[in-house]
């Protein structure tokens, strides 16, 4: 095939560490941090799906309120006393993930070919900001792109359709990569050419459809132009 014409990358899970708020959390909360964060990640991405397919969208709430709340309802599910100044707290560090260390190589390198890349997220845009400018990314990529626009979260088709639109590029000459499955499942159902970053091991979804590749690590993406 020929080589992706654009490279558009998830943000939360693919180049920000949606599981670092955890070492906070387990400074707040001893021997409930990693419960805390994947649990508050889970119901995150779970309201975002719920206030996206009822009543035609009536629900949205920009995807910092969504963060919020998934943080609270964790920490009550959890039996944790989520005072004011500790959800302050965990809100920054989010503003704040760490960033996966090859991301920035990766799209220094995707640069160098004169690739157009973007960061295609449910975020919203003040989020993507805070968190491009704190990773030290602002200026290796061509397009920020927030859900907010059309107010549906991924997987919505009118969603991955942002990113087509952005980089002028119809969808199977554009890349999509996301360290999450279910993302790069729609994905690849939507028509970009995939690749799952599979970080953690995992097995991935059974729906009969595979991502274009899979590999461990966003260093992966430099493989397709090779």
């Amino acid at each position: 095939m020929d080589q992706p014409q654009a490279v558009l990358f998830d943000a939360y899970g693919t180049l920000f560490d949606v599981y670092s708020v955890g070492l906070l959390a387990e400074q707040l909360f001893p021997g409930q941090g990693q419960a805390l964060s994947v649990l508050w990640r889970d119901k995150q991405i779970e309201y975002t799906r719920l206030v996206t397919t009822s009543n035609d969208g009536a629900h949205y709430r920009p995807f910092w309120d969504l963060t919020r709340a998934g943080l609270r309802y964790a920490c009550k599910r959890l039996r944790l006393d989520l005072t004011p100044e500790r959800e302050q707290q965990l809100m920054n560090q989010y503003r704040h993930l760490s960033a996966f260390p090859e991301g920035r190589e990766v799209l220094q390198a995707l640069r160098t070919r004169g690739v157009v890349t973007g960061i295609l997220s449910n975020g919203d845009p003040e989020m993507l900001g805070i968190a491009v400018r704190s990773a030290g990314l602002d200026g290796l990529l061509d397009h920020v792109i927030s859900v907010d626009r059309v107010r549906k979260y991924k997987t919505h088709p009118d969603a991955y359709r942002l990113g087509t639109q952005a980089v002028k590029k119809p969808a199977a000459h554009v890349l999509f990569v996301s360290c999450n499955a279910w993302d790069a499942l729609a994905a690849t159902w939507f028509g970009y050419r995939t690749l799952w970053v599979n970080r953690y091991q995992l097995p991935f979804e059974e729906l009969d459809t595979q991502p274009t590749r899979t590999g461990p690590t966003l260093d992966d993406v430099l493989a397709f132009f090779e």
